[in-house]
């Protein structure tokens, strides 16, 4: 039975011989994968997947890589992301490090700069993909102090952005929010509190949706929270003029204080904006997933309201916003190689992650979060079978419209790097949105 539904998984998934990014297998190898792999070796793989579903499709993966390369067997580990940085380092105390993992990006900064990852094995890896292939935000997350060297190759991510009601800007003549000036005039403009409707929701009270909605803003002026040395500029004018701004849309707001709970008021037909990550796309286009944001249950001045089928259409995405230079926010997730010192283990690894960027591997990984698990090689973000997800979702959305939500990815999301300086302690990972 076992070997039935390997040749099932194999025939799904494993009979392309292509990379995601339109490369054929024979690319070059690294000095890693140049090891010799015919014989048998065993490599754990850290996943922070710890959701059984999608522990049961990674695993289909894993069976249908170790189909193609019966030398080569993967152990799948789940590690809650919250408890990645103290395994890792309790791993290499202990000289137990695993062949592979996945973390958030900044976790692999900290990582690599500590020594931890196989820079050299990662960097050939993403050079013979291409580097064009890649989104450029993605991979200046995870590139080292030294230009051109990456600690680890992004997998996926979220992006965010301002999330507006197309129709309503359309008919009142406005720009699309995607500049300061744009933005705070369409605040100011269809902000109307004594019938109940706001202009757009940042958050208001001291939390992670906060700082992601403050964090785009004050990256759109060119503020940094470190100078080219690595000290701390917070204070700076671009900052300040960054504070004074998010004043001013926040007087716009829901009366608050407001986190992203108040997402109902758009879902309502009660709001024009609100910021909000690429997870929100099932609530606009699933009427089962908006049901929690439909009843009157959260906000004493909401009464619930119907779904409304035409908002998925009627709404649109400035995933990017600009002041003195354009800004992106998200979370990339990458996959890594730990520096164990094992040549077979490195390559056995390498030669895993190479095959989850083939389309169907790739692909199959993705659609188990849909909107909260994008593509970071530009060729998936336009590819059919990426667009049929398995709960219909992007369909809403045409391809046109997913395109344009993530190339929000294109630009740098790190609110913490200045000219060329990367921080070197782990940042604590920051998710607001419900998964």
């Amino acid at each position: 039975m076992k070997k039935l539904v390997t040749l099932l998984v194999v025939s799904l998934f494993g009979l392309t011989a292509l990379w995601a990014g339109g490369q054929g297998e024979s690319a070059g190898a690294s000095s890693a994968q140049s090891a010799q792999t015919t014989a048998p070796v065993t490599i754990d793989f850290w996943t922070t997947q710890t959701q059984s579903d999608r522990m049961a499709t990674i695993q289909v993966l894993i069976d249908t890589f170790e189909a193609l390369n019966p030398e080569v067997t993967i152990k799948l580990v789940a590690v809650d992301e919250n408890d990645m940085a103290t395994q890792l380092n309790t791993a290499a105390a202990s000289n137990t490090l695993p062949g592979m993992i996945e973390c958030a990006a900044e976790n692999a900064v900290a990582f690599g700069s500590e020594g931890l990852l196989d820079s050299e094995s990662i960097t050939h890896l993403i050079n013979s993909i291409g580097k064009d292939k890649f989104y450029a935000g993605p991979l200046a997350l995870n590139e080292s102090s030294t230009k051109g060297s990456y600690y680890a190759v992004p997998y996926h991510g979220w992006v965010q952005g301002i999330w507006y009601r197309a129709d309503w800007f359309e008919e009142a003549g406005l720009n699309a929010p995607s500049t300061w000036d744009d933005i705070l005039t369409a605040a100011r403009y269809f902000d109307k509190p004594d019938q109940n409707q706001y202009g757009i929701l940042v958050g208001t009270k001291a939390d992670a949706y906060t700082e992601q909605c403050f964090t785009q803003i004050a990256m759109a002026n060119g503020a940094q929270l470190f100078d080219g040395n690595g000290n701390l500029i917070f204070n700076s004018p671009e900052m300040k003029e960054a504070v004074a701004y998010y004043a001013e849309l926040a007087k716009n707001t829901p009366p608050g204080p407001q986190g992203w709970r108040a997402r109902d008021y758009y879902l309502q037909g009660k709001m024009a904006m609100f910021f909000y990550s690429s997870y929100i796309m099932d609530d606009l286009a699933i009427e089962e997933n908006a049901k929690d944001s439909l009843t009157g249950d959260n906000f004493a001045d909401l009464e619930g309201k119907n779904f409304d089928p035409e908002l998925v259409t009627n709404t649109r995405l400035a995933s990017t916003i600009t002041n003195t230079q354009g800004a992106g926010y998200g979370t990339i997730v990458s996959l890594a190689i730990p520096k164990h010192g094992d040549a077979a283990k490195a390559a056995a690894a390498e030669k895993f992650i190479r095959y989850l960027f083939t389309p169907n591997a790739y692909i199959t990984w993705l659609h188990m979060a849909p909107g909260g698990m994008n593509p970071v090689l530009k060729s998936i973000a336009a590819n059919e079978r990426f667009q049929n997800d398995p709960k219909g979702i992007f369909k809403h959305y045409g391809k046109e419209k997913m395109e344009e939500i993530i190339s929000g990815l294109d630009k740098p999301s790190a609110s913490s790097t200045a000219n060329g300086w990367l921080p070197q302690a782990p940042s604590t990972p920051s998710r607001s949105f419900p998964k």
